[in-house]
C-alpha cells in the first residue's frame, strides 16, 4: 500500500510544529479538516493558510493520560476528515524486547532505563476514507545532525487502529 501524499503532507507540517517546541513535550492530537472547507467557513483566514489539502488544528489534551483511553472518549464531527497523534516515545532492539515485564507500567520503566535505548517522537494519522501514514523523528544528541525521517504505516498499526476507531459509528 502506497503512502497518501496529502496525509504524508499533514503528517510532516505537524512534526515540523511540534518539534519546534522542542522535546520532552506531552501527547498532541490534531484534527484534519480539508483546507477548502475551513476557508468557505472562516474565509478571513485566506492570508494565514498554505495551499495544502489538510489543515492540521491542535486539539485540547487527551481526556485521559493513558493514549489508549484517552482516544476512546474522542469523537469527531463530520467537518473532520482525519486525525494525528504525536506522542514521544522509547524504542529498544528486538533483544531487549523480550527481557521486557508483561505488565505494561513496569515495561515502561524497564524501557527508560535501558542501555541501548532510543528516544523518538511519532506522529501517526489517519484519514477517515482510510488512509494511514506514521513517521518517525529519532533524538540525537544536541549538537549533532538530524537524523532522516523514518516513514512507514508499520511503525505503529495498533496506535492507527485506535485512531481509526475515534471515527467509529459517525455519518
Amino acid at each position: 500500500m502506497s503512502e497518501d501524499r496529502d496525509l504524508a503532507a499533514a503528517l510532516t507540517e505537524v512534526e515540523q510544529f511540534v518539534a519546534s517546541a522542542g522535546w520532552d513535550r506531552p501527547v498532541q492530537l490534531f484534527a484534519l479538516v480539508r483546507t477548502q472547507d475551513l476557508l468557505a467557513a472562516q474565509p478571513s483566514l485566506a492570508g494565514e493558510l498554505d495551499t495544502a489539502v489538510y489543515t492540521p488544528i491542535a486539539q485540547d489534551p487527551l481526556p485521559d493520560q493513558d493514549v489508549a483511553r484517552g482516544l476512546a472518549q474522542v469523537s469527531w464531527p463530520d467537518s473532520v476528515t482525519g486525525c494525528v497523534l504525536v506522542q514521544e516515545i522509547v524504542v529498544l532492539p528486538p533483544s531487549a524486547q523480550e527481557a521486557l515485564s508483561d505488565d505494561p507500567a513496569a515495561a515502561a520503566a524497564q524501557a527508560a532505563e535501558h542501555p541501548e535505548r532510543t528516544e523518538a517522537r511519532l506522529v501517526a494519522g489517519v484519514l477517515r476514507s482510510g488512509p494511514r501514514a506514521c513517521l518517525l523523528r529519532v533524538r540525537v544528541p544536541a549538537g549533532e545532525d538530524e537524523l532522516p525521517l523514518v516513514r512507514g504505516v508499520d511503525l505503529a498499526p495498533n496506535l492507527l487502529d485506535a485512531l481509526e476507531l475515534t471515527f467509529d459509528d459517525q455519518g
